[in-house]
């Protein structure tokens, strides 16, 4: 990676600390309401996109790319805010009231969540291409050099004295992924016994010495703060990781994960309000052409493109199994049996 990503991290609030691409002022710059998009002191448009934890790095890059393209297009100058964090954290934030022209989160779900909350219109699944998912991950496991502990599958990860760092349902979209892959494992090992599936999962998150509230804190817990044996990782962090410790850590690639499908929508209330409606849309597009397909690979995300995705295919494993959010019955089925207030991660987590 170009940016040495973990020892510049920045903490992992909902909203927390936000960095501005351009010249302008900054978010000060938010209209406060009207149909003239908000404009920094230089002229320029001024955008939010509230994302998750690890997309940082990308947005960074996307946004000066997607800033000159946007200019050389159309003549205007544009800025974009990010704003990072857990997944499900963001999601709560924008519904109530955190400024976001656009979202770009770990799940469908939590967008789902804005959208019932009157803010994003319905159908925002079908407006861009590929269930407006323009890159994909999945849920890979990450070990120090040596890999003491001989972890190379789901089943390792509930042996005694194995530490799993993973971070937390209620507020993180990759720890969700983390539970359903390795729920899948499960359900494929015991032939869908749900009691043994549920023993096995126990003994999983039983395992789990630090459950911090996003993917990118759990990175630094294992990396930074040395906890644990196994960091449960989505596929980018831990090629991210990796790359900026040459030597120091091994990529581990489970039997079976999951095609880990983050969304994006513009958050149409607000984009009304700010005036910001086509430019919000056009962020969005752009994530799909040639251009930022390539810098979602270069970032460690598997491109939608699938002749991008073969350019960049030595950075994945591309023979690992997957499953899928369908198998699950969809996001509102899955988060409804697993992750609602006592659901079935709060039944196995209290055993």
């Amino acid at each position: 990676m170009k940016s040495n990503i973990l020892k510049k991290i920045i903490p992992s609030l909902a909203l927390s600390l936000m960095v501005v691409l351009g010249t302008g002022c900054g978010a000060n710059n938010k209209a406060d309401g009207g149909a003239a998009p908000a404009a920094g002191a230089d002229g320029a448009i001024t955008i939010t996109n509230v994302s998750y934890d690890p997309t940082r790095e990308l947005y960074v890059a996307y946004n000066e790319a997607f800033a000159k393209h946007y200019e050389e297009e159309t003549g205007k100058k544009v800025e974009i805010i990010q704003s990072h964090g857990g997944s499900g954290g963001q999601a709560r934030s924008v519904v109530e009231g955190a400024e976001a022209d656009v979202v770009t989160l770990a799940l469908a779900h939590d967008i789902t969540l804005v959208e019932q909350a009157g803010l994003i219109e319905s159908g925002w699944i079908s407006e861009f291409e590929r269930d407006s998912s323009p890159y994909t991950s999945t849920i890979v496991f990450l070990v120090r050099s040596g890999n003491e502990k001989d972890i190379h599958d789901w089943d390792d990860l509930v042996k005694d004295g194995v530490g799993v760092i993973s971070p937390d349902p209620k507020s993180s979209g990759a720890a969700c992924w983390n539970f359903l892959a390795a729920w899948h494992y499960a359900d494929m090992q015991f032939g869908g016994d749900e009691a043994q599936i549920k023993d096995f999962m126990a003994k999983l998150y039983g395992n789990v010495v630090v459950m911090d509230s996003g993917a990118r804190g759990a990175t630094t817990t294992f990396v930074e703060n040395k906890q644990g044996d196994v960091l449960v990782s989505w596929e980018n962090e831990a090629i991210a990781t990796a790359a900026e410790y040459p030597g120091e850590y091994e990529i581990i690639s489970p039997s079976i994960s999951i095609l880990a499908q983050p969304s994006v929508a513009v958050v149409d209330e607000n984009a009304k309000k700010d005036g910001t409606e086509q430019v919000a849309h056009d962020y969005l597009a752009w994530l799909y052409s040639d251009e930022a397909q390539n810098i979602i690979g270069e970032y460690g995300y598997r491109p939608s493109d699938e002749a991008v995705l073969q350019k960049y295919a030595d950075k994945f494993d591309l023979d690992m199994e997957l499953c899928n959010i369908n198998d699950f019955g969809g996001w509102d089925n899955a988060y409804e049996v697993y992750f609602k207030d006592g659901g079935v991660f709060d039944e196995i987590y209290s055993r």
